[in-house]
């Protein structure tokens, strides 16, 4: 059953701690998932998260603070020395140890690893802050099970027990060669059935899925979402195996891109949480409000030079909202879906073939829509003209605003942008113009002002 905190939980925990309760603390706290009590601390202030981590040992705390949001994490760094680091880096995997490692400044950085106890661990590690974070290097662990093909069962059965004996978990058996070259891997099944003097170059399975150091992270997440894998090799320039990324990985970065998406879809420029400074929030925010004044500061200055027909035909005015919502409406659920299909891979084909897609749509929704404002509008006694002017250019707004919400992220994503740029305030604003213009035009040739 999935754990809830309630106001009773941390009542009872900030009492403990207030009473410095330590022994009935510690007892509440072990009974809980690591990921629980990292929640729980997020609820607390700062001195009582650092008293409960104080309190812990190493091998609990270690992966509590994995599971801490950034900001707090980074605070409770801070409040630790070298060494009550290098004890929690100690009992980690080495993924989330080089995640803590790589965010620490340079000087504690260095200290913090010359102060793990062990060599092996800390050799891996320092190996792994070598790559980008957001590459296949920079997600894998170096902890897996290998075995070399010229061995036999028997030998290969002894060797996975020295080496399982550190691991929490086992996922996969890989089979490599003398020189580490990944060749294939091995089913459980094929080990508990066959002789123990047989070769396991005779069972292995060569079919194997893997990427190498510097693949994209998304490309890893496509790959293995593609074929329903929970883990996948990782292998160097040389093919030689060099670690492995499990899926809990791969959904850390699915959740960080989908955030990504979303908040630039929002028209936030940075990577942005809700207890960030209002320095913090205003940077993210402010430039895509910039470009919505002057989008509107555009719109303004087309009805303006327009002003004394829109006084002589005021309802053209009244109906000028209507417009430029519609096109900013339509222009966000066009670019809305070729941005997460794109993020799916289920966008495919050329982009005209896209564009034409879109535009059968439009035609179809902007008939049903300016048949319906129409029919309101001369129901209203607004005239032939009037009404067939509003109508129209209800129209052939959808068209353009499905065609530029369809082809801008197509676009961008041909050159190499994230296409989420497309959505939001950039798409609303665009056609906010577009829309006022070619309502003003059609209204023109129409009612002939």
């Amino acid at each position: 059953m999935q754990f809830h905190i309630d106001h009773k939980i941390i009542t009872q925990i900030k009492k403990f701690i207030h009473e410095n309760n330590d022994f009935q603390l510690s007892e509440l706290l072990s009974e809980l998932h690591h990921a629980d009590v990292a929640e729980i601390l997020e609820e607390l202030n700062f001195s009582q998260a650092i008293y409960i981590i104080k309190l812990l040992d190493s091998e609990q705390t270690s992966e509590i603070i994995a599971e801490l949001d950034d900001g707090l994490r980074d605070n409770i760094l801070k409040a630790l020395s070298s060494k009550e680091i290098a004890e929690e880096i100690d009992e980690l995997e080495t993924d989330d140890a080089a995640d803590i490692i790589a965010d620490l400044p340079k000087e504690k950085k260095e200290e913090v690893i010359s102060q793990l106890e062990d060599v092996e661990h800390a050799k891996d590690i320092v190996d792994l802050l070598r790559y980008d974070e957001d590459t296949a290097g920079g997600l894998m662990r170096k902890e897996l099970i290998a075995v070399k093909d010229s061995w036999t069962v028997m030998r290969c059965v002894k060797e996975m027990r020295k080496q399982a004996e550190a691991f929490e978990k086992v996922h996969t058996i890989y089979v490599v060669d003398d020189d580490d070259i990944l060749k294939g891997r091995l089913s459980l099944k094929s080990l508990l059935t066959t002789s123990t003097k047989t070769p396991i170059k005779e069972i292995y399975k060569p079919k194997i899925t893997f990427v190498e150091v510097e693949e994209d992270d998304q490309e890893v997440a496509n790959i293995m979402q593609k074929y329903d894998l929970i883990v996948i090799p990782v292998v160097d320039e040389m093919g030689r195996l060099v670690g492995q990324i499990t899926i809990d990985d791969i959904v850390d970065v699915i959740k960080d891109e989908a955030d990504k998406d979303y908040q630039m879809a929002a028209g936030l420029t940075h990577d942005v949480e809700a207890g960030d400074t209002i320095s913090q929030l205003t940077k993210a925010r402010l430039p895509w409000l910039i470009l919505g004044l002057f989008g509107g500061i555009g719109a303004a200055a087309i009805m303006g030079g327009f002003e004394e027909v829109l006084k002589k035909h005021h309802v053209l005015l009244l109906f000028t909202p209507l417009i430029a919502a519609m096109a900013g409406n339509v222009g966000v659920q066009s670019s809305a879906i070729i941005v997460q299909g794109l993020a799916n891979n289920d966008v495919k084909g050329s982009i005209a073939n896209r564009l034409w897609k879109e535009l059968l749509l439009a035609i179809v929704n902007g008939i049903i829509l300016s048949i319906l404002l129409f029919i309101y509008t001369f129901s209203t006694d607004e005239g032939f003209k009037t009404s067939l002017a509003i109508s129209i250019s209800l129209f052939s707004v959808i068209i353009v605003a499905g065609v530029i919400g369809t082809f801008i992220p197509l676009f961008l994503d041909k050159r190499g942008i994230d296409p989420a740029i497309a959505t939001g305030p950039f798409i609303t604003t665009s056609n906010d113009i577009f829309g006022i213009l070619i309502y003003i035009l059609i209204a023109k040739a129409i009612i002939g002002f």
